[in-house]
């Protein structure tokens, strides 16, 4: 911190941490109050601002929240196995620590954020949604009204189509990226279905000069979020139910 002519200029982001901490009831923490000074204190010089600011709030309410609780050691270590299994289940097909992360709310919090931070530019998009955990990379690319189905005979086929415009103007937008997919009738995708042919119920189109799109899939069915993991297990806990309404899912780039 710098002072000049009266002036006070901060060269970099700083983090206010209190003298003592409070353990949620107004009353004076028990606990060590420089604890989670130190912590953050001991980001180096070379940290981001960015970095710097998030780590420093992260850790100010990851204490905060364990000294509120008092969280025992046998709590933590739960905590500590759920992202460990969480990790081992993740592959390049299932994303487990993104779906955890829907359980809590997370994922559509910052997809929430994202969009209204956006939404304040001149130019503000489309509404966005979350990605969910079952998107994969390099969908096949499709010609106009061919179909993502691919050895599915039940279930109602559905001729889905649009038009993709440009959010100020209007005009059509040529050459945009329309990525699809969604589950079969028994509610899987098919990286979670070994029945399923690789990629089955995705695709990628891309428009014409008319801004238009089309291609047949299946009318979408509710279904439950995969169970055998953390994510269905915090479920039960929380005594929640695990279904998603129906759905398909795209993404534009243009």
């Amino acid at each position: 911190m710098a002072s000049r002519n009266g002036d006070t200029t901060i060269k970099e982001p700083l983090s206010v941490v209190p003298q003592e901490q409070s353990n949620g009831t107004g009353a004076t923490s028990k606990f060590d109050p420089n604890f989670t000074r130190n912590v953050i204190a001991a980001t180096g010089p070379k940290a981001s601002p960015r970095m710097r600011k998030v780590t420093a709030s992260l850790i100010q309410h990851l204490h905060d929240f364990a000294r509120e609780n008092e969280i025992t050691v046998d709590e933590w270590m739960a905590g500590v196995e759920l992202m460990n299994e969480a990790g081992r289940m993740s592959d390049e097909k299932r994303n487990e620590g993104q779906l955890v992360c829907d359980v809590l709310g997370l994922e559509s919090l910052v997809d929430e954020i994202t969009y209204k931070v956006a939404s304040d530019a001149p130019d503000q998009p489309t509404a966005t949604a979350i990605l969910g955990p079952f998107w994969r990379k390099d969908a096949p690319v499709k010609e106009m009204g061919d179909t993502i189905v691919q050895g599915i005979d039940d279930g109602d086929h559905t001729f889905l189509y649009g038009r993709i415009t440009d959010f100020t103007t209007g005009k059509p937008i040529e050459n945009a990226e329309v990525d699809v997919w969604h589950t079969a009738p028994n509610g899987l995708y098919e990286q979670q279905d070994p029945n399923q042919v690789d990629m089955n119920l995705r695709g990628r189109f891309f428009t014409g000069k008319d801004g238009k799109f089309s291609f047949y899939c299946l009318r979408p069915t509710s279904y439950p979020i995969p169970d055998d993991g953390p994510a269905g297990r915090l479920l039960q806990l929380l005594d929640r139910h695990p279904m998603r309404p129906a759905h398909i899912h795209f993404i534009v780039c243009a």
